[in-house]
């Protein structure tokens, strides 16, 4: 994962390179995902926000030496102003400016594919449209070792503060490449030898059937909806999560999880 995230972060140096400005200033929030930033990424971090409190907890102790070693200001707030920054969100006292996210696409997911040493193993949802939802994915992506998880453009999640939360420091190691057309990325993909297998409920097939040891791609579609038809029909197959009881689906972020770890277990074999 280290030597693709290098090489996407080489991307910002590229003079065609382009990086959108978010309308509204983003923040990441809670203690688990703002220690992850400091740590793998604190030049994200714009300040940092903390709030007053009668004695510093060792968490907080940690945060602030964290950002103190790396030249990051830290500005104290009341509970209240933190409250109205993530919009009610659980901050745990901590909250960090982020600087404007980088943004991927196409081109982007073209370099990384061809300067892989290892089998492609990808993330591809499809309509994901909750943001927590999209940290969640973004988070087992990267525990599962994904080199990239790639989203259409249109009607997907964008990385709010819920979703930098949700994904606990995942957003800046893991790629998220937005792509135009969804359904000609795939067929790209599949042109390199990747494998594209989505997760269906109508699925004939159990998903402990896919070989998920070569080159692949796991296909997730969106909350209750699923996987669009064209999504669908260009898969390579498709398979079930088989379950045992009463409920007859799982969430896109427990089903990502799921479907990306029997990939790991395969793999290490």
């Amino acid at each position: 994962m280290q030597f693709v995230y290098r090489v996407l972060l080489s991307f910002t140096k590229d003079k065609n390179f382009s990086m959108s400005t978010p309308k509204t200033p983003l923040y990441a929030y809670g203690l688990h995902a703002v220690q992850a930033l400091l740590e793998q990424a604190p030049q994200r971090i714009r300040q940092l926000f903390l709030q007053h409190a009668a004695k510093e907890d060792r968490n907080q102790q940690t945060i602030v030496a964290l950002a103190k070693a790396a030249g990051i200001a830290i500005q104290m707030q009341s509970r209240s102003t933190l409250d109205n920054l993530v919009e009610q969100g659980v901050h745990q006292g901590v909250v960090a400016h982020l600087i404007a996210t980088q943004q991927y696409d196409d081109t982007d997911l073209a370099t990384l594919l061809d300067k892989l040493e290892q089998p492609a193993f990808l993330l591809i949802l499809d309509g994901v449209q909750d943001p927590h939802n999209l940290g969640a994915c973004l988070r087992s992506a990267n525990a599962a070792g994904v080199h990239a998880v790639i989203v259409p453009k249109d009607k997907s999640a964008p990385l709010t503060a819920v979703a930098y939360k949700a994904a606990s420091g995942a957003a800046d190691v893991t790629p998220l490449i937005r792509v135009t057309n969804l359904a000609r990325t795939m067929e790209k993909l599949k042109q390199r030898g990747i494998w594209l297998y989505g997760a269906s409920d109508s699925a004939q097939q159990p998903l402990y059937a896919a070989d998920l040891k070569g080159s692949i791609a796991w296909v997730l579609g969106a909350e209750g909806d699923g996987l669009r038809r064209l999504t669908r029909d260009t898969c390579d197959a498709l398979y079930a999560i088989p379950m045992q009881g009463a409920v007859s689906s799982l969430n896109v972020s427990v089903a990502t999880g799921i479907c990306l770890f029997e990939a790991v277990r395969q793999r290490a074999l």
